[in-house]
This record gives structure tokens, sequence and C-alpha cells, in this order.
């Protein structure tokens, strides 16, 4: 009767030196892959490296063997402290967790007098009555929620529609947190004014200056471009933006203000114009941001106006300016490469929403909506404007802070998200860089995680990541400029 071999003859491990600590691989191009460990760190290796590799046939004098032992994807017994590096790189990359809740956002006024096309929160005409403008009674509850987060960060974002159009009660909430944080909490505490700056006001800047709030707004890019996508009385919505930056500076100094461009279709011929504009103005970074499908940009057709392919070519085009301008002596950086980038590069995880795991839904943001609803993110919020409030937690005047955070409209669509154990994600070298996005897939695609052979945030994302990374290994001075990216992440 024939008998098995002995465990020893199928086990390649008895004669190797080392081990192998867990890792992913992905292809990068026809002849090359990137490998990824459990907190990001990569390598580019040829095929029949990864054979070796994994059949344990690398020896530890080859340079590839100590790459490979300095970035943790292998053990021997010249490396027992590599488990433990590995999992204080982890600690560290998810530390954000326990900063629960540091972003919390008010939704002060839907009115506006922009009329944007591609409007993502639903705005309202600017002569609608005060239905729906955020009441006092209701701030009040949603500042009471904000100190029952954890986090000792806190940001409070005021949104709108026009946020400056409901200026008396960001000033009362204003008021109102920092006395009750400096009678009870001692958080750091920090405000932000997302606006087109036409209201602006030397009262407004004077309120901003002596509470240290800072101001984001919107350039779309040139004159033309700009008005052009953000159209309101008087076709001077450029010109407004232009001297609203310039007032901010004036008054509270140079960093106080950032702005954010949206890609629409007019746009995508014009990458190194807009990203000129921006250098025109001051800035050392710009977001090269696509639409997203949510309020009028569905309504009106905008978002469908481009595919993710044409808005890639839009971003690549406009990230070779940018390094060209770069190498000529010209301090820019794009601002969705540097986070990507800092989870690449670095141990560290920038909280970003959109590229979190768990789902940064609630844990990274809530946003109270002026009539006292609270929705998981701000895209959340904007799926509600089109009557789908499946990210829908309850409201200020109803429901306490535990029974929001224990939302089953909360916990399911992070509990299904998460990439680390999600078919496609759990075996892709990409998924440390990458994230959930339960609000996207559900939106475009009916359910929290998406399919992902078919799933547009996925092709962006993953184009992008082997974009940097081809970026850095062809070109030295790009990959160091890239590490400067990342530190600022």
């Amino acid at each position: 009767m024939a008998r098995f071999a002995t465990e020893v003859a199928f086990d390649r491990r008895s004669a190797s030196p080392y081990r192998l600590l867990p890792f992913r691989f992905s292809k990068l191009d026809s002849q090359r892959y990137v490998a990824s460990n459990l907190v990001g760190e990569y390598l580019v290796l040829y095929r029949s490296v990864i054979e070796d590799l994994t059949r344990h046939r690398l020896t530890p004098q080859t340079d590839v063997y100590k790459d490979l032992a300095s970035k943790h994807f292998l053990i021997d017994a010249d490396s027992d402290v590599a488990a433990d590096l590995l999992a204080l790189k982890m600690r560290t990359r998810t530390e954000r967790l326990a900063e629960f809740t540091g972003l919390h956002l008010f939704v002060v006024t839907l009115r506006c007098e922009h009329s944007c096309p591609y409007c993502q929160v639903s705005r309202q005409n600017i002569d609608t009555d005060l239905t729906f403008d955020m009441s006092e009674d209701t701030a009040n509850k949603a500042i009471d929620l904000v100190f029952r987060s954890p986090a000792q960060h806190l940001k409070i974002e005021f949104q709108g529609g026009e946020p400056l159009l409901n200026f008396p009660l960001i000033r009362h909430i204003v008021v109102r947190a920092k006395a009750i944080n400096e009678a009870s909490h001692q958080r750091d505490l920090q405000f932000v004014i997302a606006t087109n700056l036409a209201p602006l006001t030397d009262d407004i800047l004077a309120f901003c200056k002596e509470h240290d709030v800072v101001i984001s707004t919107s350039l779309d890019g040139p004159r033309d471009l700009h008005n052009r996508n953000r159209p309101r009385p008087g076709r001077d919505s450029y010109e407004r933006a232009v001297d609203g930056i310039a007032r901010v500076r004036s008054a509270l100094g140079h960093d106080r203000v950032s702005a954010l461009m949206t890609t629409t279709k007019e746009s995508l011929s014009r990458p190194r114009d807009i990203v000129d504009e921006y250098v025109r103005q001051g800035f050392d970074s710009i977001f090269l941001r696509p639409l997203s499908p949510y309020g009028f940009a569905v309504k009106t057709k905008s978002y469908a106006a481009y595919d993710v392919d044409a808005w890639l070519a839009f971003y690549k085009e406009g990230l070779d300016h940018i390094l060209e301008l770069n190498r000529n002596g010209v301090r820019i950086a794009e601002s969705y490469a540097s986070i990507i980038l800092s989870k690449m590069l670095t141990p560290f995880n920038s909280g970003y929403v959109d590229l979190a795991s768990p789902a940064g839904i609630g844990i990274g943001a809530l946003l109270y909506n002026y009539d006292g609803g609270v929705y998981a993110s701000d895209e959340a919020r904007m799926l509600a404007e089109m009557r789908d409030e499946t990210f829908r937690l309850g409201n200020v005047h109803t429901d306490s802070y535990d029974e929001l955070i224990l939302s089953d409209s909360l916990l399911d669509p992070i509990e299904e998200s998460m990439t680390v154990s999600a078919p496609m994600c759990s075996d892709c070298a990409f998924e440390p860089y990458c994230g959930a996005e339960p609000v996207f897939h559900h939106a475009t695609q009916g359910d929290f995680l998406g399919r992902k052979p078919t799933s547009t945030f996925c092709h962006r994302n993953m184009a992008l990541f082997r974009h940097l990374i081809q970026l850095m290994e062809g070109d030295r001075e790009v990959r160091h400029l890239f590490r400067s990216w990342a530190a600022k992440g």
C-alpha cells in the first residue's frame, strides 16, 4: 500500500532561510508587478522575482532580498524585530480611528446666489424664504453633539448653499462652541467657512480674524472658465472670488484661504490653464477634482458629460504640467496625489474620507443639515437631496449621540465595505492606498461595496496609483518631489 510522503517533502520553507510576511501583488505593466505589504510599503518587482520569493529561492546576499527584508515582506533570523516594527507601523497607520469624528459639517442654509449647473447640493434660490436656513435651536443641539465626539481635534465647517447668507448663525455657533469648549472640554477647536466669497464683507472678515476662522473657496480656472462654470447675477463670479481671496489674505494672512476646483466638460481641454491660474493667484496646491454623482450635477447631466478616462487624461496632463513647473522652480503640489503619496511613502494616514478603510463615513465626519437631519458624510447629505436617505442617521432633535453613531445606517455600510476583506480588494496590491466609498457605490451601483470590475471609483484610483508609481520609478527627481508632497499629505 502506497504511503504519502512526509509533510517536509511538500514544504519548501523547511530549507529556506526566511519566512514570508503578508503581502499582495498586482500588475504594473506588461513586465513588472507592484508588491505591497500590510502598511502599504511597496516594491516594483519582475515576475521572476515574485516567483523566487514565494518559492523560497532567494538568497540573503542579493540586493532584492535585502530590500524585501527592509520593507517587511520576509523575516529571517537576522530580522527578529521585523514583526514588531510592522505592528508599530500598522498602529500608526490606524491611529486616526481613535480620533473618531473630528470633522463636523454644519449646513447653515441651502440658499445661494450662484446657479452652478454642476452643483452637488441642490441649492435654493437666494429669494427663497428662510425655510432652508438652519435655526438657532437646531444649531445648539448640533453643537452639543459635536462635543460628544471623543476626538481631541475638532473642526467645525460651515457649508451651504452659500453659508455667508446666514452669517448671524455662523457667528452664534462659533461663539457658543468656543465658550463650551473653554468651560468644559479644552479641545483643539477649528472653524472653516466654505464660501464662494461673493457676499464677503469687512464685518465678516473682522469676525474671522477675531475668532481665527479660515476660509475655503472655489476657483475653477481662468476668468472665462470660472464664470461659465459658476454663473451669478452680474456675471462676475471670478472677479468676486479673486477679490475675496485678496481681501482674506490681507485681513487674515496668506495661508488662511484655500481653494477647490471642479472639473466640468469645459475644463477637460484646459488643465494647464487651470493650474496656471492657481499659480497666478498665489496658491501652492491644487486639487484636480472630478464631478460627483449628486444633486444638480445629475439633474443637469453635468456628471454624465464626460467619463472617467476623459478625466484621467485631464488629470495626467495637469500633473505633467505641475511637475514641469516644479522643475522650473515654481512650487505647487497636486492635493489628491499628495494624499495618496502620504499613504504610499509614509506610515501615516491623512484620514481623507474618500480613501479610508473602514469607510470614512461617520468615523471621519458627521453632517448636520439645515433641518436637523444628521448624515454620515457630505455626500450622504447630497444623496438625500435626491430623495435617497439611505445614509441618514437621525435628527439632532430626536436622537442621542449613541443612537446616531450606532445606527444601522452607519454600521451596515461600514461593515460591508471593509476593503481588507472585500472581494477583489483583499488581494489587490493597491488596497492600502484605497478606500471603500459606500455612498458613491450606492449612488452609482446600488450597493455599499460596489462591483469592482465596473466601478469608476476603482478604475480611476487604480489608474492613478499605477501612474504615480510609474512616475516615481522612472525619475528620481520626481520621486524626491513626491516625497516632499507626501510629508504634507
